[in-house]
């Protein structure tokens, strides 16, 4: 849930990090005496780099997936209320005024406090209640009429996919990678990166260049997860814009 000022600083003291222990190493121990070990640290240094490029990209791709999931089931939630609400128009008359005037209440909680609230990492209430009453008010429809009755059929099965995406939403709004597979992500990294600097290289500035390019792709891939890690949060994060459309469709 980092913002994109966060994400910059991140990256710029990692880079200058990175130089600084290179250039410290340098100094202590210099290139030309670690050149004698570096049929030792290239092999380790290979099967090191492809272990954590296979981690690196088993993680991104799960948290991507599960970003992608998240923004899809707040697509399905917001469909299924404009569906609710606009087969409320086939109820009775008292069920039919009273279910609109929830469906927009149910829309307006979600953008103005459930989005809120999941941003800043707390579970929303408001819409539950609204969705409760909901469920109350179909359940009181008297169908006097086979259309009335094809209606109430239809709103209860898209109630009923709006509850069930509602806490899908929750629960992948409190979703996060474990601590211990960030402990792997960042030690790998380190690692990594830490190995990649006791290569004894005969160019200097080559080297610097090479640790350079490889400390910069290590710290944007791992801002990436961090980033899409927490779908409802953060710089790069889910978005309301779907509810805002059927909040729009309501109202005309």
């Amino acid at each position: 849930m980092l913002t994109l000022t966060q994400n910059i600083v991140i990256l710029i003291v990692t880079m200058a990090c990175s130089m600084l222990f290179l250039a410290l190493l340098n100094r202590v121990w210099p290139r030309e005496r670690r050149t004698v070990h570096n049929d030792l640290i290239g092999w380790q240094l290979g099967i090191l780099g492809t272990t954590y490029a296979v981690i690196l990209g088993f993680m991104l791709y799960t948290v991507w997936t599960n970003f992608g999931e998240a923004n899809l089931n707040a697509d399905l939630e917001a469909n299924s209320l404009r569906n609710l609400h606009q087969l409320a128009e086939g109820l009775p008359s008292p069920q039919r005024l009273l279910l609109q005037h929830q469906t927009r209440a149910y829309v307006d909680a979600v953008i103005n406090q459930d989005w809120p609230e999941m941003h800043n990492s707390r579970l929303p209430e408001e819409s539950s209640l609204i969705n409760r009453d909901m469920w109350k008010t179909l359940m009181s429809v008297k169908a006097a009429s086979p259309s009335e009755l094809l209606a109430e059929d239809h709103a209860l099965s898209e109630l009923s996919a709006l509850t069930e995406h509602r806490r899908t939403r929750l629960i992948q709004s409190a979703y996060r990678l474990p601590t211990i597979f960030w402990a792997v992500l960042l030690a790998g990294g380190l690692v990594t990166i830490l190995s990649a600097s006791l290569f004894g290289s005969a160019n200097r500035a080559l080297h610097a260049l090479q640790i350079f390019c490889f400390t910069l792709l290590i710290t944007l891939v791992l801002l990436a997860i961090a980033d899409v890690n927490l779908p409802f949060r953060g710089w790069v994060h889910v978005t309301d814009f779907a509810f805002q459309r059927a909040q729009q469709n309501m109202s005309e």
